[in-house]
């Protein structure tokens, strides 16, 4: 998990084609391996020892692999933990109400700050498929909500950065009534 691919990078451009469920052993594998890098981003003991950056969130186009899938390790403003590892995500309804990040969002393979607001519908309701073959279905709200969207837009080829406002970055296009959500920790 060392290698993520960089912004630079045209693979990060790319539509990820959808994958066959249930999941092949090899997808199986790089979503725990994907899971394990989140969870070891979340300890700083790890993250210190082997130079990690935080991460809640990651797509396999982040690491060269144009698939459709996904995790998440994270948890909502309750505390509730939500782990998630779905294969070719789609958002079937979302909120007109928007929300951001106060402090912006970042991106695993974006090493380096970006400044402005990203504009994300409040809630959303996302279907997918798990590894066992079965489909999926769930709404989230908040932080949840905007980690997904993220996630979601690296599988169709849009990074963080392409949403904000080129011309005013802090100030958010379509719904000037947006309202921020909790950051990271």
């Amino acid at each position: 998990m060392d290698d993520f691919v960089r912004e630079n990078d045209p693979a990060l451009r790319k539509v990820a084609r959808e994958i066959s469920v249930p999941f092949a052993k090899e997808h199986r594998e790089l979503l725990q391996e994907m899971r394990t890098f989140l969870l070891n981003s979340q300890d700083t003991t790890l993250c210190k020892r082997y130079e990690l950056r935080r991460g809640v969130g990651l797509a396999a186009p982040q690491l060269g692999k144009s698939v459709q899938l996904l995790t998440i390790y994270t948890s909502d403003e309750e505390g509730n933990q939500v782990d998630l590892q779905l294969a070719n995500p789609k958002i079937v309804k979302q909120s007109e109400e928007l929300i951001y990040l106060a402090s912006g969002e970042g991106c695993l393979s974006v090493n380096r700050p970006v400044y402005g607001l990203v504009p994300r519908s409040a809630t959303i309701e996302v279907e997918a498929s798990i590894q066992s073959g079965k489909a999926f279905r769930g709404t989230f709200e908040g932080f949840t909500s905007i980690v997904l969207q993220h996630e979601i837009d690296h599988l169709q080829g849009i990074l963080f950065y392409d949403r904000i406002n080129k011309e005013n970055p802090f100030h958010l296009l379509g719904n000037p009534c947006a309202k921020p959500v909790r950051d990271l920790q």
